[in-house]
């Protein structure tokens, strides 16, 4: 019911956005285009709980692994449908792939890291995690980022922080690459990187409990943890373990089929909003003479915002390897997808786009990488990491108005 509801208001937003779009550069007051603004973006937001709501059914389907992937690959795809729709509906925004970009990372790698570990801390004192998983994340993650983020500011060919179209094309072709290879290994070969180690989950115990219950490895905390899911065939004869029969295959298809459709549906309402939100979210910005940088953080917050609490809850929960691959996973396939896309875009238009971040955010990007780097380099997180994570994020927010 409520995801009917949810698609019914969505499309019913999108047939106004088509009706009275043309409207949106009439509007009489900054007011006005701020309250439509608003409406929007609560439809979009909406809406994308709705995404978030069917890929945890798929991830109930498909295991954890494969449902976390799709997830973050849909949340990275509005993303960079509101990014496209930006640049290419509104003039002077060269720069906004590459602040949506920063923002991503900021935003997830320091906020919700930083939120996820002092909740997990705070109840459990201490979480376990596959140390693999996080370390394959940031060793791509980290020429991901710095290659298009801090590289265009020391090459010679360029002066502003863009690229040539040589560079253009040999780095979206290796961004696509290096993420290709990462997704085929990921959902392969070391699949079990990427999943809870045995043990790892906690019951719902007091923070001394599950602090003893850690260290001691009780047996009664190991019967608590969740079994790993794994991936079964479409065509098998039981439905994800309900123990029908015969016909659990296809009722368990049919699911799935269903839950995308849905998925798709709800992504497709957001992308074609996004040249409604981008239009008005040009305007407000003038208006109000705010920061240029402020459109990246919106989009970036709007679109992780699902994703954001669903990491959080699983935090809360003690599956800290599910909150790692939701936050790691989306600030590597953010960069892995928005680069080509905005390099892309930037071939086609004519209009280079500026990826090397001034020097302030350059600072802010390194010390967010070492941090992550540190973060997860045991098999164990405190909540030291978090508040460390939490200021770096404070400091952020700080150097948008005031820089």
């Amino acid at each position: 019911m409520m995801t009917a509801l949810r698609l019914a208001i969505g499309w019913l937003a999108v047939l106004a956005v088509k009706t009275l779009g043309p409207a949106f550069g009439l509007t009489p007051s900054p007011l006005v285009s701020a309250l439509c603004l608003a409406l929007l973006l609560a439809v979009i937001v909406w809406t994308a709980f709705g995404v978030v709501h069917e890929a945890e059914a798929l991830a109930e389907l498909l295991g954890d692994l494969l449902g976390t992937l799709v997830l973050t690959l849909s949340v990275v795809i509005i993303e960079v449908a509101l990014v496209a729709a930006v640049m290419l509906g509104a003039e002077g925004a060269p720069t906004l792939g590459r602040d949506t970009m920063f923002a991503v990372q900021m935003i997830v790698l320091n906020g919700v890291v930083g939120l996820k570990l002092l909740i997990g801390g705070f109840r459990y004192r201490e979480q376990t995690y596959n140390l693999q998983g996080a370390t394959a994340y940031l060793t791509v993650l980290i020429p991901l980022t710095v290659f298009p983020l801090v590289l265009p500011n020391f090459t010679r060919s360029t002066a502003d922080g863009t690229m040539t179209v040589t560079q253009a094309a040999a780095f979206s072709l290796m961004t696509i690459v290096l993420y290709g290879v990462f997704l085929i290994l990921q959902t392969g070969r070391h699949r079990d990187h990427f999943q809870q180690p045995a043990g790892g989950q906690g019951q719902d115990l007091p923070p001394s409990a599950a602090a003893a219950a850690i260290e001691a490895d009780h047996p009664s905390h190991d019967a608590a943890a969740t079994p790993r899911r794994p991936h079964l065939p479409l065509d098998s004869g039981s439905d994800s373990g309900n123990g029908n029969g015969g016909g659990g295959g296809g009722g368990r298809r049919s699911r799935i089929v269903v839950h995308c459709v849905r998925l798709l549906a709800s992504i497709l309402v957001i992308v074609l909003l996004a040249k409604g939100m981008a239009q008005l979210l040009d305007q407000v910005i003038v208006a109000l003479d705010a920061p240029a940088a402020l459109g990246g953080v919106l989009i970036a917050a709007i679109v992780f915002t699902p994703e954001a609490i669903t990491a959080l809850r699983a935090a809360n929960n003690n599956e800290l390897q599910r909150a790692i691959n939701l936050c790691l996973g989306a600030a590597t396939s953010t960069v892995g997808l928005t680069v080509p896309a905005v390099l892309g875009i930037g071939l086609l238009t004519g209009q280079p786009a500026i990826l090397g971040l001034p020097p302030t955010e350059m600072v802010l990007l390194a010390v967010t990488l070492l941090m992550s780097a540190l973060t997860f380099s045991g098999s164990r997180t405190t909540m030291l990491g978090g508040a460390t994570h939490l200021v770096v994020f404070f400091a952020y927010l700080v150097l948008i108005f005031s820089p």
